[in-house]
């Protein structure tokens, strides 16, 4: 038997439809397929970080070629999955501004549990300053008070990497 051929699709089969046009199993279906919708777009786990040389590895291809300072988050789960990803801060060849309110405030929007600071170094070294070491400590204050852990703060540049926590420097 052949395949029936496939039915084009409109931009929106539903934007016609009523709720009082569908029987029991179709509402139960439609319900059903809203929650699945949800779980894909904002639920359901991305990616798990659970190696620092794998979230590292990651930092450096995306941020070693960058000319300015970009500060930015990964922000965790209960079990460090991924929710999102966010460049917060964009400076300059030697610097960029971090606001740890800023970063308190996305936290708690996306309901994180954990999270990790990162930015690169365009100098070429990716050794903390005392600056990024400051900076750290302030957002781990921050962030303990609305109980989220920051876990690592990365800093990346074109000739490697340095994790802040192996370091012990968290």
């Amino acid at each position: 038997m052949k395949n029936p051929a496939p039915v084009p699709l409109r931009a929106n089969r539903f934007a016609d439809m009523r709720i009082d046009q569908l029987n029991r199993e179709e509402r139960d279906t439609l319900v059903r397929l809203a929650i699945e919708s949800l779980e894909i777009e904002f639920w359901r786990p991305r990616e798990l970080l659970s190696k620092p040389s794998q979230v590292q590895t990651w930092l450096r291809l995306r941020l070693s070629g960058c000319r300015d300072e970009i500060f930015g988050m990964l922000f965790l789960n209960t079990r460090h999955y991924l929710i999102e990803k966010a460049d917060l801060f964009r400076g300059t060849v030697d610097g960029a501004s971090v606001h740890p309110r800023v970063v308190v405030r996305r936290a708690l929007e996306l309901n994180a549990a954990a999270a990790i600071a990162y930015h690169n170094h365009p100098s070429g070294t990716p050794d903390p300053s005392a600056a990024d070491r400051h900076i750290t400590q302030r957002l781990k204050s921050a962030l303990a008070l609305v109980d989220v852990r920051l876990l690592d703060h990365i800093v990346v540049s074109a000739s490697g990497s340095v994790s802040m926590a192996e370091q012990g420097l968290m």
